[in-house]
């Protein structure tokens, strides 16, 4: 049984690539033909970041589409033809109501809402340049983040979380506000990541393949294969994206990749586990909050500029660096956070 699911995840997972390799050119020619470009601040607020990035501006942006227009599609297919045929397309399904509605909801929910705000950029249309506020995206964040909240409270009548070493412990009520706060963190920690270069995806990338390694060894398997799908998918965004990128995410991608990573999170009852499998969102996120602390009551930056990735290159690493280096402590927490998640069911 196990060697079959596996097999069917690395079908898919292979898949996914392929079909997100082979759409890129035609993506990239839309992104390229209708001008949507990235906009980069000019601001007198923010010189550092400015000079830092002036090259990139006119850099296609939306590259993101070719990530959950894979994921979606070939759910949508397989999903369809399991139901006109049987045998191998039922095999290849990973449609399920109790393990990959929401996530997939979630991420074409994601998906179409940073679309509509990479628009928005993209046409200037919006304070500072075009696009959302970061208050504006909150209350974005928070509307989803609700919305699954009461799912799994209700309609899943889940409550409990998972304390590494001590069990499964019963919260109550209090799991809708720390869904809330998953997920939003979540979003805006992806969001603030994506940055340089290949860094969002490459962290993603080492997130799914723990999540998804977590989810295959708790006998989810439909929800492995979604894991896998995106993965596929994130592999082949990453060999266009990686310095110097042909083009950028942009909100579609990380909004509706870090909203679905905290999903599955939730759904593997793995949520004390996420900042490990997600320590680099989880400390540019930390950067963002003690620059904005330190210069509103003490008058003084911490960094030269945040989030924290590009404070190193204000000091002069090379971008390519700063990625590499951020993907090694990525790997490393996320065979950290396997190891405990193993101990703890051998322990337990």
């Amino acid at each position: 049984m196990e060697v079959l699911q596996l097999t069917k995840i690395l079908i898919l997972s292979v898949l996914s690539f392929l079909i997100a390799f082979g759409i890129t050119p035609f993506i990239s020619r839309i992104l390229n033909r209708f001008q949507l470009k990235k906009q980069i601040r000019t601001s007198d607020a923010t010189p550092i970041f400015s000079k830092l990035h002036e090259k990139k501006a006119g850099t296609p942006t939306m590259g993101g589409i070719i990530i959950w227009a894979t994921v979606l599609g070939m759910a949508l297919l397989f999903w369809i033809l399991s139901g006109l045929f049987d045998g191998l397309w039922g095999y290849l399904n990973f449609v399920d109501r109790a393990q990959t509605y929401l996530p997939i909801a979630a991420m074409f929910i994601a998906a179409t809402l940073g679309l509509a705000d990479d628009l928005l950029g993209v046409l200037k249309i919006g304070p500072h340049g075009g696009g959302l506020r970061i208050s504006q995206k909150l209350v974005v964040y928070i509307f989803l983040a609700l919305l699954g909240a009461l799912w799994f409270y209700y309609r899943l009548d889940w409550d409990v979380l998972l304390v590494p070493f001590i069990g499964n412990v019963q919260i109550g009520w209090l799991y809708i506000p720390l869904f809330m706060f998953i997920i939003v963190a979540s979003a805006f920690s992806a969001n603030e990541t994506d940055g340089l270069d290949g860094l969002l995806g490459g962290v993603m990338l080492f997130a799914f393949i723990a999540l998804t390694t977590v989810a295959f060894v708790l006998g989810r398997y439909h929800l492995a294969a979604f894991g896998g799908v995106t993965i596929g998918a994130l592999l082949a965004f990453l060999w266009f994206n990686i310095y110097p990128a042909r083009f950028f995410m942009g909100d579609t991608g990380s909004m509706s990749l870090g909203i679905t990573m905290g999903i599955i999170a939730m759904l593997t009852n793995t949520t004390l586990l996420l900042p490990f499998f997600a320590s680099i969102l989880v400390i540019v996120s930390l950067s963002v909050i003690i620059q904005v602390i330190s210069k509103r009551f003490f008058g003084r930056k911490v960094f030269l500029v945040a989030p924290i990735h590009h404070h190193f290159e204000a000091l002069g690493w090379p971008e390519t660096k700063v990625t590499m280096r951020f993907w090694i402590i990525s790997a490393i927490f996320c065979v950290l956070g396997l190891v405990i998640f193993f101990l703890n069911r051998f322990l337990i």
